[in-house]
């Protein structure tokens, strides 16, 4: 994981899928999930990173109840984001986004290899999103 402007601290039961891709992917093989995450370089174009990020959960407002939003804020660490946990029978149960806002941006979205069915996945989904948390309070940016 060293050749990304990132590292972070992951779960032990997640796989670390590491591709040509700009970040890696955690892949849950017990829950049948993954974690796919991109990163982009911040460039002058930090408003539109944060509008699609924000856009993104609204895609799934069709088949969703509700998105409720967590908000990460750690100035030491420079890391800030926010955290959709998407409630009901949507494609995504998860989105995230980190960005230091000058020079990094890190955006994230956990689908299951199944039919979404929010009853029988809510467990699941519960325990990566705990996953996802350490994963936010424990990234740090590489200069």
């Amino acid at each position: 994981m060293d050749s990304f402007p990132f590292s972070f601290q992951y779960n032990e039961i997640s796989e670390l899928k590491i591709s040509s891709k700009s970040a890696p992917d955690l892949y849950y093989p017990k829950m049948k999930a993954t974690l796919y995450m991109s990163y982009i370089p911040v460039k002058d174009n930090i408003d539109s990173l944060l509008n699609d990020a924000y856009q993104l959960p609204g895609k799934h407002m069709i088949k969703a109840d509700e998105i409720p939003e967590k908000i990460f804020f750690d100035e030491h660490q420079k890391v800030y984001g926010t955290l959709f946990s998407v409630v009901g029978n949507a494609a995504s149960q998860l989105q995230f986004f980190l960005t230091d806002s000058t020079q990094h941006f890190l955006v994230g979205s956990l689908y299951f290899y199944t039919r979404p069915n929010y009853d029988s996945i809510m467990p699941a989904a519960k325990y990566i999103e705990r996953d996802v948390i350490h994963l936010m309070e424990s990234l740090k940016w590489r200069e």
